[in-house]
């Protein structure tokens, strides 16, 4: 175990100052759950394996760093005595892996009853590929998902990793978290949550399969409402290369899109529900706007509802005013994080910390 000093201590302020998390040290949305907590106020502890502090790694922040060998005994005692004291336990292994290693949640559960213990991973702890490696990817194609993202007859895209890590994971295990603290404080025992990626993305694609149910969704590709089909739900290219996103759905929505393009006038136009003159409508959308810059298009609908908005680079957004308002994107240690989000009006998220540079001793840990 390291003896060095102690990192930054998260659990100060916030909704979810006093619950102590511990997490043991995996990848992807097991570590993204252990931020959002992190931001919430919770008292966030890693344990992960001697040698690999990295204060550069963003993905650390806002936490406690204890360095552990879960196969050693005496290591293995000391991060049981943290169980004890802990409301939550996070980890992202394969199901089995930590009923091997002695912290599986029959064993956890029988020293710490009110443990809430967390499980994150892609296909679930049952079923025919729950012992299976995955990917993102791989978790939102067997889900359909995958298949639904993509312009008419073109490969699907996959949408980064955000649908099944992040949406359909790690926020689902936030979420399983939350529900079993609420109702441990009635029942005052604890329990085990099974987050999988499969059923969260799933979830996240409801309002799909209902539109599927009512007859308003194919499986053809770019033919939908919102997954380019519609010219009304776009993105088109300015002049100068750049592109706008449009998502002028609702009527009056669409009537000042039209005025800001200057085809409110024009009697040739289809309507905006004709589905068969989708393509025509498109294409007349696209050679009004390669004729001006993006920039020129944002002077155009500014202060407008016709839901235009330009597309920006991931270098360009944090210098937006709305973005730098709200602060939405903030540097730390460097670079460029988001801010705690949701934001509370009595129980002020707490600032976040930078990942740290040393390791803490188990027992400098929630004495």
């Amino acid at each position: 175990m390291s003896t060095s000093t102690s990192g930054p201590l998260a659990g100060t302020s916030g909704p979810l100052a006093g619950v102590r998390v511990l997490e043991l040290a995996g990848l992807g949305p097991a570590p993204h759950a252990a931020i959002l907590l992190a931001d919430l106020g919770a008292d966030v502890v890693r344990v992960q394996r001697a040698g690999q502090v990295n204060p550069a790694d963003p993905i650390l922040r806002g936490r406690t760093i204890v360095e552990a060998n879960l196969k050693d005994p005496a290591d293995k005692e000391r991060v049981l005595d943290l169980v004890d004291r802990a409301d939550v336990l996070i980890e992202g292994f394969r199901p089995g892996v930590a009923e091997r290693l002695g912290f599986g949640p029959d064993d956890l559960l029988e020293r710490n009853p009110r443990l809430v213990y967390g499980r994150m991973t892609g296909w679930g702890q049952d079923g025919p590929l729950a012992d299976r490696a995955g990917h993102d990817i791989n978790y939102i194609a067997l889900t359909g998902v995958l298949h639904a993202i993509g312009r008419a007859g073109e490969r699907p895209v996959p949408p980064l990793n955000m649908v099944g890590d992040f949406g359909g994971g790690s926020m689902f295990l936030v979420t399983g978290i939350l529900a079993a603290l609420v109702e441990r404080s009635t029942s005052g025992k604890g329990q085990v949550i099974d987050a999988a990626m499969v059923d969260g993305a799933i979830a996240l694609s409801h309002m799909i399969w209902a539109f599927r149910g009512q007859g308003l969704w194919t499986d053809e590709q770019g033919t939908n409402l919102l997954d380019t089909g519609a010219p009304f739900y776009e993105v088109y290219e300015t002049r100068d290369g750049k592109y706008i996103a449009v998502g002028a759905i609702e009527p009056q929505f669409y009537a000042q899109f039209l005025e800001g393009i200057g085809l409110a006038d024009d009697d040739s136009l289809p309507l905006q529900l004709d589905r068969p003159q989708w393509p025509t409508l498109k294409k007349r959308f696209a050679e009004v706007f390669a004729t001006r810059t993006r920039a020129e298009w944002e002077e155009v609908f500014d202060g407008t509802d016709a839901c235009v908005a330009p597309v920006l680079t991931m270098t360009e957004a944090p210098e937006h005013p709305h973005i730098k308002a709200r602060r939405a994107i903030a540097p730390l240690a460097g670079v460029p994080q988001h801010r705690p989000a949701p934001r509370f009006s009595r129980t002020a998220n707490p600032e976040p910390t930078p990942p740290p540079a040393t390791a803490t001793d188990a027992a400098d840990v929630w004495r």
